[in-house]
């Protein structure tokens, strides 16, 4: 007959050899978790990695392209908001030839506090234009504009026939030997909005859709398109290293970038494009600075 020995320790009605095993699970367990106490303890008090980035990021800042001319004569840094061919306008200057001195692969990635040449490089003068403004963000690439409508020339807007072709004037020749011009209406329309330098840099001259736009003066087309908020289809053209004009809004572009034009040639149709009705805006610049132009056009 097997004995069953009882514990005087253990709890009443437990067999010893029970309560042994129950004491031996009981150890097993309390150490099980003062080791994984031990561990923890361990993992919480070590402190967590450091990574000093302060001087990784120090020489990891390039400065933007052309910063150290920031403020000098013939140099303009970029405002957000900015594209190359509002630069170029603002600077008296055609887009192209910015693009060129700059170094541009693409004219539409420019940043806001990139410091851009706007004069040409061996004529910087003191009082060239320049703008500065404090970096605050990256500029997106221009406005997208829709297609600009374009139709040849006819026998309608085509400029008087001439015994020869006149040459169309390398990038960075003026187009007039004198740097005052004398202007004729773009349009025959009556204005309707006069300028001001702060809210209208130009004026707005009415009419009717598809009435002709004319260049002012001899010049040299120097934009054509759609690339500038608020102006529409646009032409400006470039006079003399002193005067730009500018043609905005219209419904059709008849001449190309690069194309020599002469005073009273048809360049455009009205329309009301970038508008709330159907107008011709037109801008003198001098020198890049926006002027009244009917201080240039003759007294109606």
């Amino acid at each position: 007959m097997n004995r069953v020995e009882f514990d005087p320790l253990a709890p009443k009605g437990v067999p010893a050899r029970r309560a042994a095993w129950r004491g031996v699970l009981l150890v097993a367990a309390a150490t099980s978790l003062l080791v994984t106490a031990g561990c923890s303890t361990r993992r919480v008090t070590q402190p967590a990695p450091v990574e000093d980035r302060s001087g990784a990021s120090a020489t990891e800042v390039k400065p933007l392209p052309g910063a150290e001319n920031a403020g000098k004569p013939g140099y303009f840094t970029v405002r957000p908001g900015d594209t190359l061919y509002r630069i170029a306008l603002e600077s008296g200057q055609a887009w192209r030839d910015v693009q060129a001195w700059n170094n541009l692969a693409n004219p539409n990635l420019i940043e806001v506090g990139q410091v851009l040449r706007v004069a040409p490089p061996a004529a910087v003068a003191p009082g060239a234009q320049t703008t500065s403004a404090a970096p605050t963000a990256v500029t997106a690439a221009p406005v997208a504009a829709p297609g600009v409508v374009a139709r040849p020339l006819t026998a309608g807007n085509a400029p008087a026939p001439a015994t020869s072709p006149p040459p169309t004037p390398a990038a960075d020749t003026p187009v007039a030997s004198s740097e005052e011009l004398q202007f004729v209406w773009p349009a025959q329309g009556s204005v309707i909005a006069p300028f001001d330098e702060a809210k209208n840099k130009g004026v707005a001259i009415s009419g009717r859709v598809g009435d002709p736009i004319v260049a002012a003066a001899d010049g040299r087309v120097v934009y054509a398109g759609a690339g500038l908020r608020g102006y529409g289809n646009l032409i400006i053209l470039k006079h003399n290293n002193t005067y730009l004009t500018a043609y905005a809004h219209n419904q059709a572009l008849l001449v190309r970038e690069d194309q020599a034009v002469r005073q009273g040639q048809k360049i455009a149709e009205m329309g009301s494009s970038d508008a709330d009705r159907v107008k011709l805006h037109f801008e003198v610049r001098r020198q890049g600075k926006p002027v009244d132009p009917l201080n240039h056009l003759p007294k109606r």
